[in-house]
């Protein structure tokens, strides 16, 4: 049960039933199947509470003719999604269905036309839209209404596709790999953000309505004084631009997680690219910061063997940049600032990445980057490596901790290419001036955050605050600026580079 007790208050139980193809038995299958389960349509729908939390939700049931859609079904999704919009409400629906309905033929295809356009009013009206796919979701519904929630969450192992894996198998002759259109199929392959189990489901949804209103699930205890940031922290002792390298290369730096996690404790991540993959070399969910809902971004590198093989060493594809693409325009609809945190050797080579589109996906972001109307902020937290780095960094300012790097590609990459040889790699960083002390003084960024002693875990808390303390004067500064001005200040100031 995802409702507060006695709170639900059922929606359009009386839609007049039609037989549109004169569909011989439709309408005495339809009464023995009311009389049967005590339902009157595939789909129930209506206005609950989560957690005291309003909600508009529909759910699917497969008893009624396998949830498939037919006019009232359609009908039924796109009232909730029109009232969903006019009241303001968040809206919830929990898909379950063999698809389209083959008594009502191509009224029933229509329906798919029908709930997106409804779905796309409640988008445009900037209101949070969540599906949870359940077993099955084929067919029509998983190419309309299921496919489109801002967030797409699916309960394990449920089976979702288009075309159900035996018309596939009788149809290619192929027998299909293990585990083909299961849920988790569908996360590794980036086309839901999630999988919840039942009894958690209730409790995700009222944190993702919290989150999207700007509201924290539980307040978090912090120690006491915790808020009060230093003065200043300490700089680091004059190193050389290579010494600068091998310490934003080193293992021991804490990766974006790490910051993530000890300056947003709610983050809840999302996942994939709707497309082809859930990139391990990028991570990007939802967060607050004293109450101020935020799109968190962040290139991800492992720690160890395996885990560096998941991560691809924070070397993103292409699917990784069009999932920061499409949590950036996802955050400019709920009006969320975007921060990103930038720690990449550069993008991800080889043949995979060219065939997906590596250079169209980074130049994408770039443009789309541009126009944001929402304040963007980056900080290089370890290696800004070439075009890899400047797809999460075109913000409205860019920061960098002390013993980071950023530059136009690697030291090594650089003297090979210039006097071709790649030993000459420690000369090139005194050339290339990537230090983040050299790039405050070329203004390419704006602030540099002193490092008591080079980063590692020991001295994360210590950064972190001293990176929420800042975090918040940005958005303080930024926040009350309205789009177009936003947009114009970014321009002006990769202008002027």
């Amino acid at each position: 049960m995802i409702g507060d007790r006695r709170t639900f208050e059922e929606w359009d139980k009386e839609i007049e039933e039609h037989n549109p193809l004169q569909f011989p038995g439709y309408e005495e299958k339809l009464a023995g199947l009311r009389e049967k389960t005590g339902l009157s349509e595939a789909v129930l729908t209506g206005r609950i509470q989560i957690h005291g939390r309003d909600a508009v939700v529909g759910v699917c049931d497969t008893r009624f003719l396998m949830g498939s859609m037919g006019a009232v079904v359609g009908e039924r999704i796109t009232r909730a999604a029109e009232r969903a919009t006019s009241l303001g409400l968040p809206l919830i629906l929990f898909t379950c269905s063999g698809g389209a309905r083959m008594q009502e033929g191509i009224v029933s295809l229509m329906q798919m036309a029908k709930t997106s356009a409804a779905l796309r009013r409640h988008s445009d009206a900037g209101l949070l839209y969540v599906t949870v796919l359940t077993d099955p979701t084929t067919g029509g519904v998983t190419a309309s209404f299921a496919m489109l929630g801002d967030v797409i969450l699916a309960e394990p192992g449920a089976l979702i596709g288009f075309a159900g894996p035996r018309v596939i198998e009788q149809t290619t002759r192929q027998k299909l790999p293990e585990g083909f259109q299961r849920a988790e199929f569908l996360l590794e392959h980036g086309i839901i953000d999630g999988i919840v189990e039942r009894e958690q489901l209730k409790d995700t949804l009222y944190r993702l309505i919290c989150l999207h209103e700007g509201q924290k699930p539980q307040e978090e205890a912090k120690p006491a004084g915790a808020r009060k940031a230093k003065k200043a922290l300490k700089r680091a002792v004059s190193l050389s631009a290579w010494e600068r390298v091998e310490l934003s290369r080193a293992s021991s730096r804490p990766t974006s997680l790490d910051y993530i996690h000890a300056i947003f404790p709610d983050f809840l991540e999302l996942h994939g690219d709707r497309a082809f993959r859930d990139d391990g070399a990028i991570v990007g969910g939802i967060a607050t910061l004293k109450g101020r809902p935020v799109t968190v971004i962040g290139q991800q590198k492992g720690r160890t063997v395996n885990d560096n093989l998941v991560r691809n060493f924070g070397m993103p594809d292409p699917e990784g940049y069009r999932k920061a693409l499409r949590l950036m325009k996802q955050a400019e609809k709920f009006h969320r600032p975007v921060i990103t945190f930038v720690d990449t050797p550069g993008a991800s080579c080889g043949v995979g990445a060219e065939e997906r589109g590596q250079g169209e996906a980074i130049a994408r972001n770039l443009l789309e980057m541009a126009g944001l109307q929402v304040p963007v902020l980056a900080i290089v937290i370890g290696e800004g490596g070439s075009g890899g780095a400047l797809a999460l960094a075109v913000g409205n300012e860019v920061w960098m901790l002390e013993n980071s790097t950023y530059s136009i590609l690697s030291p090594e990459g650089f003297a090979s290419i210039l006097w071709k040889d790649s030993a000459r790699a420690q000369e090139a960083a005194e050339q290339m001036r990537l230090t983040a002390e050299d790039l405050l003084e070329l203004k390419i960024v704006e602030q540099v955050i002193p490092e008591t002693e080079p980063a590692d875990l020991i001295h994360l808390p210590e950064l972190s605050r001293e990176l929420e303390r800042r975090i918040e004067l940005f958005l303080e500064k930024y926040g009350n600026m309205s789009g177009p001005a936003l947009a114009a200040q970014r321009y002006r100031r990769f202008r002027r580079l």
